[in-house]
C-alpha cells in the first residue's frame, strides 16, 4: 500500500502501533475510514511487558480476526507461536495455588504468553489487512493545531534521514505511551492522586520455559547474610515465554512508602537471588539487559478526548490498577476510539461530529469508570505492608475467595446471568461512581 503524501487528507491518524494503536487502526479501517498509522519503530521491535496475557487480552486478539492456536510460526514468521496457560499460580504467605481462568460466555477460558518482539507487529499488520496505511520509522514530533487550538495532524520526522514531515486528519488517536508527546503538548496532565506503578523485567535462559500457568508472587524474599529472609516490597512474576526463556520481572505501586527511593534492578536481583538456583536466573543465563517503565493506571490522564484529540492505552493511563495489565485495556480502548471516530465520520455538521468524538469520554466512564474506582481502592489497601500480610495470611487458605479475587483483579465476569460472584461484582461497579 503506498505511503500518503504531505497534504494528502486521512480520515484518522493513529500515533503508535502498540496494541492499542493497531485496534484503532483496525477497527477504523474495517469501518472503511482512510487510516494512517505512524509507528516510531521499526518491526519487529520490543517493549516492555510480562508478555502474559488474560483472557480478556485474548478476546480482544481474536476479536480482531488472529488465529491464537499454539504451534510454530508459519510462513510469514509472526503466525502461530502462541503458548497457552490454564489461569494464574498464586505463591504468598508459605502457600502456592493454582486457579484456573473462569468459564464464562464473555470471555475464553485461556491466557496465552507472546513476547512484546513480534506480538505488536503480529496486531500491527492485522490492521494493515484491514486496510490501514502503516509507515514505520516515523517519530511523531508533536501536534498540528489550527487557530481555535484543535489538532487537525501531527509533524513527525521519518525514515533514516529523518525527513520532516507533516499529515494531517480530521481526527488524530494518541497511542503513543505513557510519555507520549501529543497529550503533554496539548496540556494533558497525570493525576497525582491516582495509581501509578513501576515495572522491570528480564529474560532469563531456563528450564522453566514452558508452564500452564501464568506464576504470580504477592510475596518477594531476599536471603540475608546472617542465613535469614528479608520482605522486599512490591510483587513479582515469572511467565515462561516457550522458547528456551522466561520473562521475570516485578512491579511496585506509588502507594508503597518505598516506591519513590528504590533501584528496582537491584530489588529485581535482590529477589532472583533468593529463588531456587535450579530455576537458572542468574546473570549469566540472562539473554539482555533489565528494562522497565511506568505503569500509568485507573485514567489517571484526562481528558481522553479533546480538541480533536484521542487518548488510548497507556497514553490515557488506562493500565488496570487491580493487576497492571495494560494490553486488553489498550486495545479496548482503542477499539472505542476507532468506535467514536467512525461515528462521527457518519455525521452531517461539525457540531454533531463533535458530539460523536466527545462521547469516547462518557464511552469510557461508562466502560471501566466504576472499576478503576474500585481499583484505586484496593491500590492503597495493599500499599500498606501489614495490610497485604494480613490478606496473603487469610485470604490464601480459602480458594473459593481467591478464586473471587481472580475474577475481580482480572476483571472477568458475565454481566449478564453469571454466577453469584459475577452478581457481586457486577453490583459493586454499578453503585461505585466512575472515575472522570
Amino acid at each position: 500500500m503506498p505511503q500518503l503524501d504531505i497534504g494528502d487528507d486521512a480520515d484518522v491518524i493513529v500515533v503508535g502501533a502498540g496494541p492499542g494503536g493497531s485496534a484503532a487502526a483496525y477497527y477504523a479501517a474495517l469501518a472503511g475510514l482512510n487510516v494512517l498509522l505512524l509507528e516510531k519503530g521499526i518491526f519487529p521491535r520490543d517493549k516492555v511487558c510480562g508478555d502474559g496475557l488474560t483472557p480478556r487480552a485474548v478476546k480482544s486478539i481474536v476479536g480482531m480476526g488472529i488465529d491464537t492456536s499454539e504451534g510454530k510460526p508459519g510462513a510469514d514468521g509472526i503466525n502461530g507461536g502462541w503458548i497457552r496457560n490454564k489461569g494464574l499460580r498464586v505463591i504468598g504467605g508459605g502457600m502456592r495455588l493454582e486457579l484456573d481462568w473462569p468459564e464464562l460466555a464473555s470471555f475464553p477460558d485461556y491466557g496465552l504468553v507472546r513476547p512484546r518482539q513480534d506480538f505488536d507487529e503480529l496486531l500491527a499488520r492485522q490492521a494493515q489487512k484491514a486496510g490501514a496505511n502503516l509507515i514505520e520509522a516515523a517519530n511523531v514530533t508533536g501536534p498540528i493545531t489550527d487557530d481555535t487550538g484543535r489538532v487537525v495532524g501531527v509533524t513527525a520526522k521519518v525514515g533514516p534521514d529523518k525527513k520532516p514531515m507533516q499529515y494531517r486528519a480530521r481526527a488524530v488517536i494518541s497511542a503513543d505511551g505513557m510519555g507520549g508527546r501529543l497529550g503533554l503538548a496539548t496540556g494533558v496532565e497525570r493525576n497525582e492522586k491516582r495509581p501509578m506503578g513501576v515495572a522491570v523485567r528480564r529474560y532469563y535462559k531456563s528450564p522453566r520455559h514452558t508452564d500452564d500457568y501464568l506464576e504470580s508472587w504477592l510475596e518477594l524474599w531476599e536471603d540475608t547474610p546472617d542465613g535469614g529472609r528479608r520482605l522486599l516490597p512490591g510483587y513479582g512474576w515469572i511467565f515462561g515465554v516457550g522458547d528456551g526463556t522466561s520473562n521475570v520481572g516485578l512491579g511496585i505501586l506509588n502507594s508503597s512508602a518505598s516506591f519513590q527511593d528504590l533501584n528496582y534492578r537491584d530489588l529485581l536481583v535482590r529477589w532472583l537471588g533468593g529463588l531456587p538456583e535450579e530455576w537458572g536466573f542468574v546473570e549469566d543465563n540472562a539473554t539482555g539487559p533489565t528494562r522497565g517503565g511506568g505503569l500509568p493506571m485507573g485514567f489517571n490522564k484526562a481528558p481522553h478526548y479533546r480538541d480533536g484529540l484521542l487518548l488510548v492505552g497507556d497514553a490515557g493511563g488506562a493500565v488496570n490498577p487491580f493487576n497492571g495489565e495494560g494490553i486488553a485495556y489498550a486495545m479496548e480502548t482503542g477499539q472505542l476510539a476507532a468506535e467514536a471516530v467512525v461515528q462521527a465520520s457518519g455525521r452531517r455538521s461539525d457540531r454533531a461530529k463533535e458530539r460523536a468524538l466527545v462521547g469516547y469520554n462518557g464511552a469510557l466512564r461508562d466502560h471501566l469508570g466504576s472499576y478503576y474506582r474500585l481499583g484505586g481502592v484496593f491500590v492503597k489497601l495493599i500499599g500498606n505492608p501489614h495490610i497485604m500480610r494480613i490478606a496473603t495470611k487469610h485470604g490464601m487458605p480459602h480458594p473459593t475467595l481467591m478464586k473471587f479475587v481472580l475474577k475481580m483483579m482480572a476483571n472477568l465476569t458475565d454481566p449478564r446471568d453469571g454466577d453469584a460472584m459475577d452478581r457481586i461484582l457486577t453490583g459493586l461497579q454499578k453503585i461505585t461512581p466512575a472515575v472522570k
